[in-house]
This record gives C-alpha cells, structure tokens and sequence, in this order.
C-alpha cells in the first residue's frame, strides 16, 4: 500500500480511484437520503445487490444513482453457490452492459459467512469470461492467493458478520493478507464507526466498503460524512510518517539536563 512514505495510487482494472470509501446502496430509509448519503462520502464505487434490482424496468434505487459520476459494482448478494452467483453476474452484464462484479456466495441465511469453495469456483468462471472480479470471503490468506492467482482484481476480506458493526475482528489475518497481497484489499463487512475504517487503512488495507453503519444510522448523510473523514485523517496520518510502538516509556519531557 505504501510507495515511499506515500500511499500508492488506488487502481482497480485500469481505474485510478481517489476515493478509498466504497458505499453499498442498501437499507437507506429512501433514494433520496441514499443520494445524498452517496454524495457526502466522496465514494467513486458504490454497490448494488442485483436482487433487489431490475435493469431493465425503472427503479428507485438505481433512478438514484448518478452512472456518470459513480462506478456501479453489482453485486451477487443471496446467491448460495457458484452456478446463482454466475447466472446473476451474466444477467447484470446483459442488462447493463456493466462487467464489474462483486461476488458474494452466502449459502448460510443466518450469518451470512462466505463460501470459500464456491467462491473461487465462481470466481475462476467469471475471471475467464472478462468479468471484473471484486470477491468477498473470510479473511482467509490462502483463499486471498487463490483468487488472485485466478484474476481477481480484489479481495474483499470481511471485518466481522455483515451488519454486525463489530469492527475488525479478523485483524491478525487480515494483516497477513496485506502482506501477501499483489492486488488492492478492501476489508469489507463489519465496519459500524468511523474509527473502524481509520483503523483498517492503517493497518494497510487499499480501501473500505460500508453499508449498514451508514443507512440505517440515526442520520445518515452526516454518518457517511463522518467515515469519509475518518478514511481522509488516516490516510494523512500514514503519509505524515507515524511513530513506531515502545515496549518502554519515552517521557515527552526530558527529565535531565536543564536542572544542572
């Protein structure tokens, strides 16, 4: 993530992006609140579960979103296995024309863990038919390698449960990840403040992807607001060079010298 004591430039197939907030599009009290959400957040990606959603007849949420301003990710929310996942992906892309996906295969209803089998299996087909490729999985380093090493743009490890707002709970994975990684990380699900996603990008992570913590927050335009700020202060603190961790105190006020 670091060039030097810069961040490197976020660049996910071929797009260079300024923003490191990404926004899901669900749960919003109305269109025009998620608008206005989206805007506030300086977000550039903004996802869309393709359940919720038809392309081909006017709808609320999409009528909402500016296309010329936003990269739109459809996403394959609710698909239990490779075979759902792939027929909604190809669906999207004929409906559209968009050949980004988010991929997400949540066999489990109750806590919607991801399907590291499957997920790679759909990930290797949608790879090889020219889609762009943003999957979410456990904080898993072996399966972040596997779906690079099959074309992935991204990997998209997830924090906590989705809407859990339990924050970075998979940090020490998460962190080998990073590590390891030749792709951009987005950690994903989980995030519920601002200080979570702060704190995601210091640990290295290229960007954040939140939902819940920001619709269905008391105030949600001001909510987006806020983790927009908390991903800027961040990535500032980063390029500002800061200090590394004591084992022992360093008293801020030298002790010896001016008493003598």
């Amino acid at each position: 993530m670091l060039e030097g004591d810069k961040l490197k430039p976020l660049v996910i197939a071929g797009r260079k992006l300024k923003s490191r907030l990404f926004i899901g599009t669900g749960k919003f009290p109305s269109p025009e609140i998620m608008a206005k959400s989206l805007e506030e957040s300086g977000a550039e990606i903004v996802t869309v579960a393709l359940r919720r959603v038809d392309f081909n007849s006017p709808d609320p949420t999409l009528n909402a979103i500016d296309f010329d301003r936003y990269i739109v990710l459809p996403n394959t929310s609710g698909a239990r296995d490779a075979e759902e996942a792939l027929r909604l992906a190809r669906l999207a892309r004929a409906a559209s024309g968009i050949n980004w996906i988010k991929l997400e295969v949540t066999p489990d209803p109750v806590y919607l863990m991801p399907d590291p089998v499957e997920t790679l299996k759909a990930a290797e087909l949608l790879v090889k038919e020219g889609f762009v490729v943003l999957p979410y999985i456990h904080a898993d380093p072996v399966l972040a390698k596997r779906l690079e090493d099959a074309g992935c743009a991204t990997v998209m490890p997830l924090a906590a449960p989705i809407g859990s707002a339990r924050g970075i709970k998979t940090e020490e994975f998460i962190r080998i990840i990073i590590e390891q990684s030749n792709i951009p990380v987005v950690v994903d699900a989980g995030l519920g403040l601002p200080s979570h996603a702060a704190r995601a990008i210091e640990m290295g992570a290229d960007a954040v992807l939140v939902n819940t913590a920001i619709a269905c927050a008391d105030n949600p335009v001001r909510m987006a607001g806020a983790f927009k700020k908390a991903v800027k202060s961040a990535i500032e603190a980063i390029e500002a060079g800061p200090i590394e961790e004591q084992e022992k105190a360093s008293a801020s006020s030298p002790l010896t010298g001016f008493l003598d």
